[in-house]
Formats: C-alpha cells, structure tokens, sequence
C-alpha cells in the first residue's frame, strides 16, 4: 500500500476534536510525521485521557474551542491559515445521545456546518477530511456490507446527526467545493475503533479495562452484538493516504470512503471481552441486558471495496492483534511505564507492518 506519508511533513494540519481519543492519536501520529499540527477542541473529559497522557499540549499547538462557535473556528483557521484540515469534534456516544439530544444535533450538524463554512472562507485549505461514523447507514440488520452509496438514516440521534453531517458535507461539496481549484475533500465513515487511552463511558474497551483494573467482572449489555471492530491506527491510516492523494489529485478522488476490518474479522462484543482476558491474564464476563436500555444495532459492517480498489488501502492488523496491541497499551500505562513511547512504538510497528 502506498503511505503518501512524506506529504505532511512542514504542513499546517489542523485537527478539530484533538482532544477525542482518535483525535488525539491522529494528533501525534502527524506531529511524528513532522507536520506542524494544530488542535481546536473543547478541554479532554478526564486528566489521564489520551490527549493528557500523551503531553499532546506540549507538542502541538493547541486551542481550547467549541465547533459550535462559529466565529471562534474560522478567527482560528483564517490565522494559522491550514492546508490540511480533518474534522473529527463530535458528540461521539450513542447512549449520551439519548440523554442529550439537542447537544448531539447542535455538534455533529451546526458544528460541521461551522466547519464547512469556515473552510469555504479559507483559501490556504486544500484537503479537507470530515469524519463521520458506521452508523450513519440507516442500519437495516443486512448481513452484507453497506457501501458508501447505501441509505443514510438513523433511529437514534447520534446516527441520525451523523446522516445529516453527511449530508450537510454533501450540499457544500456540490454547491461550493467541486469548483473549487486545487481543492480536494471527502467524508469518511469508520468502524469501531478501539485502541489504548479510551477511557470514555459506555464503551466495550474501557468499560472492560476499568473491571479488569478492579479485579470486577465485565458487565455485557449485549454480548451477541457484531461490530467491525479496528484498531484507531486502521481507519486513521486510510484518512491519512486518502489526505495524500486528495492532495496529489484534488479531483480524482473525492467522494465518501469506508475504512473496516475484513469481513472474517467480525466479531461479538462477547469475543471482544473473550480475548481482552485472555491477554490480560484474568477475569470474568457477566451478562446484564435490561429492558430499560436503549434500542442498540446487532448486526452492522462496512463494505470497503472502494477503499481497495480507488486507494490501495487494506486493514494490516487482525483481530487478534488489534486487542494484543489496546490491552498491551492500558498493561504497560498499568505498570508506569510512558504512555508517549507506548503510543509512539506501536504508531511505527503499524508503519512497518
């Protein structure tokens, strides 16, 4: 697979949402690339998040911001005056979006329409990567993979903010950004990702370290649930090579791409927490479904067909090695050793793979 990786040393990136947990990997894989990085996200949730652990402030430059202020955004890109901007800031959790509707819409749509104005109004841009998720197919339990011209929809508010980000994506990139020159963009849909320094709640991977640290049994909502599941290196890797050639090809290779694990990497929620014992070296699984939960997918993967064949992007780490490498991450955090060097190490044993 070509990396294209040479591209982004010396260039000004800017990154909303550094702070998120794939945010913050993307951060400091550029940054070890040699790009002069910049951050604009509202403060990390927690003191050891990734961001924090990482001391990602002291190696990029950073601004603590909000996507639905619209001014704050495009004051801070018309003065760093980015050629690369990936927008990951979002509302990114399901079952917060329950409880918080009205944020989840005003962040995923209002703060990528914030994104996308500013874009427009800045000239120095020329690549622009908006993420959006898996979950922005209207999920109907298919046993196949959905492909990027499959039917956006979602029952619940993060799926559906994240079909109308979408959306909103499409509108300015046919009305503002096809006629734009030496400009290139697309919209990315990933898989779950999972990786080191997550620590956000109401996620398998997280919840699953914070029992194994307590010496408590995993709790599973819904064991039997599929996801592609990925390491955050997978779908950042392919956001980067398509960076690349949007910028070697501004309209070659526009569109909307999806980045997922082989179709024999799907696995359970059950497996998920099977194999992070496994590796961990003990504890137990308890299953505790109740009816008061949200309606949750069972069945959902991606077609990445497109990926393939346009970009020559193919996932490098399978299942197993993915929760080898995220619960090695939260091991050797566990037992004092940097979190930087964790991260940095397994950033260039994936480079290499």
């Amino acid at each position: 697979m070509k990396t294209g990786y040479e591209i982004f040393q010396n260039k000004k990136i800017l990154i909303t949402g550094d702070t998120g947990f794939k945010g913050s990997w993307l951060a400091y894989w550029l940054h070890h690339l040699g790009a002069e990085v910049y951050g604009l996200a509202l403060p990390p949730d927690r003191d050891y998040d990734h961001y924090a652990a990482l001391g990602l402030e002291k190696l990029i430059q950073h601004k603590d911001g909000d996507v639905r202020d619209f001014s704050q955004i495009h004051d801070f890109m018309e003065k760093i005056q980015p050629e690369f901007v990936f927008h990951l800031a979002a509302q990114p959790l399901v079952r917060k979006s329950y409880n918080e509707p009205k944020l989840t819409f005003d962040t995923n749509v209002g703060g990528s329409v914030n994104i996308l104005e500013a874009v427009r109004r800045t000239p120095s841009v020329k690549v622009l990567i908006t993420i959006t998720s898996d979950k922005c197919y209207k999920n109907k339990e298919w046993c196949w993979g959905y492909r990027e011209n499959d039917e956006l929809g979602g029952k619940d508010p993060y799926s559906a903010s994240k079909a109308a980000a979408e959306l909103v994506y499409s509108a300015y990139q046919d009305s503002f950004f096809n006629d734009r020159p030496q400009f290139g963009s697309a919209s990315v849909r990933a898989g779950n990702v999972i990786g080191g320094g997550d620590w956000s709640t109401d996620r398998i991977v997280p919840d699953c370290i914070r029992a194994l640290e307590k010496n408590k049994p995993i709790e599973l909502r819904n064991p039997h649930a599929t996801r592609p599941w990925q390491h955050v290196l997978e779908p950042l890797s392919g956001y980067l090579l398509l960076a690349s050639c949007l910028y070697e090809n501004p309209k070659q290779f526009g569109g909307s791409y999806n980045f997922g694990p082989e179709n024999r990497e799907m696995h359970t929620v059950h497996d998920v927490a099977n194999e992070l014992i496994s590796v961990w070296g003990n504890g137990e699984i308890k299953i505790t479904k109740r009816d008061s939960d949200p309606q949750e997918a069972g069945l959902l993967h991606l077609n990445c067909d497109k990926a393939h064949h346009d970009l020559g992007w193919y996932p490098r780490w399978g299942f197993k090695k993915t929760i080898e490498q995220t619960a090695n991450w939260y091991k050797s955090v566990k037992e004092g050793k940097s979190a930087e060097s964790i991260t940095r190490q397994q950033i260039i044993e994936y480079m290499e793979s």
